[in-house]
């Protein structure tokens, strides 16, 4: 993501890894439209362009009533990841200090705030996280959070990549990630991009080579975490979570303090997105089922608190993972 003036141009994900094209947004519906099909995607990262998305709504109208009306447009897009409720919330508070003839620049000038700071945010989780890794690891990861998914290096995968760099990384493998397949898309050709060691593993592999295979850690990211340290992330990262426990292998979640939602007590109460099952029923617009087939495509699962070895923020690492450790560790300032 890059703003040139008035506008912000988005990395289309959807093309990867084939073409790499941007797409041109200049307001709050167009905004809303790219983060509700998946153009760009991540928790961190869609909280950043919610942020830009707000603020271009005030190029349009600066109207207390316009603004609301965006915001709540930009949240309905995807309910699970709260960082994009966090974002809106930062924005709405600085539309309030900013009134006056300026507010658009000053909104805009907010958002390259929160750009920044998610910026020195996955730096900071990348050098915490790579001191959990020792030297000639072998590390399994999910979904897609590297930089595609945020403003920076990413998350769990800035943590690979941190590692990478001082010599601890011997391969990482990538989930494939269905149905949207953000590890073979976009992880992959991360890793590929940096010259790291890798190899895909389609979802259901994972536990067969947790078995036969020496793996040192899993690193995941997170769409959203309660207050008891239940994270909710991309589907598959339960399982995953469970095989990892029962190879007595470490599992990791890395996201910034943002994505903690200190209002839910548990998981239980995080919403699960439903998508469409055509995604399910369809790659790349081939049908891989019976034409009538029907589907489930809760986009979202739940991996309890007692699964997660530790939790990596840009505010240092929650381990263990329990509520107590959680306020004690957002208590710090980044």
């Amino acid at each position: 993501m890059r703003r040139k003036g008035a506008v912000v141009e988005v990395l289309d994900q959807l093309a990867l890894p084939g073409r790499i094209v941007y797409r041109r947004c200049d307001s709050a519906e167009k905004m809303a439209t790219l983060i509700r099909t998946m153009v760009l995607r991540g928790a961190p990262l869609i909280g950043v362009a919610a942020a830009y998305g707000y603020a271009l709504a005030a190029k349009k109208s600066s109207s207390p009533l316009a603004l609301k009306r965006a915001a709540a447009r930009l949240l309905a897009t995807r309910p699970t990841a709260v960082n994009l409720r966090w974002g809106l919330e930062r924005m709405s508070r600085a539309a309030q200090r900013y009134k006056g003839p300026r507010l658009f620049e000053n909104l805009m000038r907010e958002a390259d705030a929160i750009r920044k700071e998610d910026i020195a945010a996955n730096a900071r989780m990348a050098a915490f996280g790579a001191k959990l890794i020792k030297k000639n690891s072998t590390i399994i990861t999910h979904c897609n959070a590297g930089y595609l998914a945020t403003a920076g290096v990413g998350t769990a995968v800035g943590v690979v990549r941190h590692a990478f760099r001082r010599g601890k990384i011997k391969m990482v493998y990538a989930d494939e990630t269905r149905p949207y397949l953000q590890g073979s898309r976009l992880t992959m050709w991360e890793l590929m991009q940096d010259k790291i060691p890798c190899a895909l593993l389609t979802d259901g592999m994972a536990a067969h080579i947790m078995k036969t295979e020496k793996i040192d850690a899993v690193f995941v990211g997170a769409d959203r975490i309660a207050a008891n340290a239940d994270t909710a992330n991309k589907i598959g990262t339960y399982g995953l979570a469970i095989a990892a426990r029962a190879h007595k292998v470490p599992f990791y979640v890395v996201a910034p303090a943002s994505t903690f939602d200190m209002r839910i007590k548990n998981g239980d109460a995080i919403p699960i997105e439903e998508r469409s099952i055509t995604e399910v029923l369809n790659i790349a617009g081939h049908s891989i089922a019976p034409r009538g087939a029907d589907a489930r495509h809760p986009a979202f699962d739940v991996t309890p608190a007692r699964l997660i070895t530790a939790i990596v923020t840009d505010r240092g690492i929650v381990k263990p993972a329990n509520r107590r450790q959680v306020k004690a560790v957002l208590r710090r300032t980044a």
